[in-house]
């Protein structure tokens, strides 16, 4: 999931998908200077990594935001930071303290 993240051209799609959910690949070019088979791929790389989801709408196939992914990277983060707070407040505290030398 990060590595797609890692991508700014994956993070401009996710961003408008986020904006106007569902989106057409034709939505997705629309005012941009890339073209449909580099969104499809970029697209193809979001769904692999399950940050958004395809439905075939006729002949169409829309995009839309899994925030699941997200949400679960989200809370992560929240407990290593808070894990390297912790640790940082105790190393902190140890450089600080009159220790003997």
């Amino acid at each position: 999931m990060f590595a797609a993240l890692g991508d700014e051209t994956r993070l401009t799609l996710l961003a408008r998908i986020c904006e106007r959910a569902p989106c057409s690949i034709a939505d997705l070019t629309q005012g941009s200077s890339i073209t449909r088979q580099a969104v499809t791929r970029h697209l193809r790389v979001l769904e692999s990594a399950g940050l958004v989801r395809a439905e075939a709408i006729g002949r169409a196939c829309v995009f839309e935001l899994a925030p699941e992914p997200l949400e679960e990277a989200r809370d992560f983060l929240a407990r290593v930071s808070t894990q390297w707070d912790g640790a940082l407040e105790r190393l902190k505290s140890f450089v600080e303290s009159d220790r003997p030398e």
